[in-house]
């Protein structure tokens, strides 16, 4: 079969930023995204896909606070397996559907392993969930134990609750889902940056309340499935720098070291393109043959060297 190929969708893939959220409304979505990859499948590539999750587990967040008077809430862990099978479901399905008997499909619930001595564990910074008042704040940081931050100044609900984002080191499930790609299997995994977990002395695995960055894990993942390339799909034509200025333009071709020395120079967010920038850097050092970071809607073309923003080591 052809090259091997770790496809990383964006949020826009399964919600867009002006809708609701409703099953139908992601199929939808998702169906759009799948008729991309099924003609990534016919092209011969081997593919690993894994995919972001910020607006569903936001969602069963809520969930979780709103019903804690009818039903136990559960940690922030399993809402992250929660939404692996909930999205995983819907792009194995609409995969299977646009793509028909051609190759076999399969999600994977996924545990990545962190660092329980990660400093951001001591200093979180991941805003999830819904915002709050000062009031409400303070409340939940009293009988919770949450942290927050107050990341919307002047706003009528200022607060977020922050969550640890630790650095991924493995995926568990690695040799598993190595094994079904070489098979022939398109696979689903990691999603949403995958489930942190640490290893205790014992060897034995645990949950932590964590949230990885989904373009990190998927790096992470590439590297273990030993793809040749890596493609962040996401809601841009590409990286771009100066972004939001009179002078942003698209760069269309970056080398690693360029790409180093714009990260150097502040110009790719931390909160935006810089994962993602910082996932390419990551992927070449490691040996990847080449990343890209484009638009949902040219995923077949970026893939092509067409379109995008092509990232290579010289």
């Amino acid at each position: 079969m052809g090259r091997r190929v770790l496809i990383a969708l964006g949020g826009n893939a399964i919600k867009q930023p002006d809708e609701w959220g409703t099953y139908e409304e992601q199929m939808r979505n998702v169906y759009n995204t799948c008729r991309q990859i099924a003609e990534i499948a016919r092209r011969g590539y081997e593919i690993v896909i894994t995919h972001g999750n910020g607006p569903q587990v936001g969602n069963l967040a809520i969930q979780q606070e709103q019903a804690q008077h009818l039903v136990p809430p559960q940690p922030l862990h399993v809402l992250g397996a929660m939404t692996q099978g909930q999205i995983g479901y819907m792009i194995q399905q609409a995969l299977r559907n646009v793509l028909g008997d051609e190759r076999p499909i399969v999600t994977i619930v996924t545990q990545v392993l962190v660092d329980r001595n990660d400093p951001d564990f001591q200093d979180p910074h991941k805003p999830i969930g819904p915002f709050y008042t000062e009031e409400e704040a303070k409340r939940l940081e009293r009988e919770k134990g949450w942290r927050f931050r107050l990341v919307r100044p002047g706003a009528e609900k200022p607060w977020r609750r922050v969550v640890p984002s630790p650095q991924p080191l493995g995926i568990v499930e690695a040799p598993a889902i190595k094994r079904m790609v070489e098979s022939g299997a398109i696979v689903i995994a990691s999603g949403g940056g995958g489930i942190p977990v640490v290893r205790g002395e014992d060897g034995r695995l645990e949950g932590v309340d964590a949230v990885i960055d989904k373009d990190l894990a998927g790096e992470k993942l590439a590297e273990e499935v030993e793809a040749d390339v890596l493609l962040i799909l996401t809601d841009v034509e590409g990286a771009m720098l100066d972004y939001g200025k009179p002078t942003q333009r698209l760069i269309r071709r970056m080398t690693l070291e360029e790409a180093k020395a714009y990260m150097a120079e502040g110009q790719f967010p931390p909160g935006s393109m810089g994962p993602k920038v910082e996932a390419c850097i990551r992927f070449l050092e490691y040996g990847g043959e080449r990343a890209i970071i484009a638009s949902l809607n040219q995923a077949v073309e970026a893939l092509e060297g067409e379109t995008g923003t092509q990232v290579v080591r010289d």
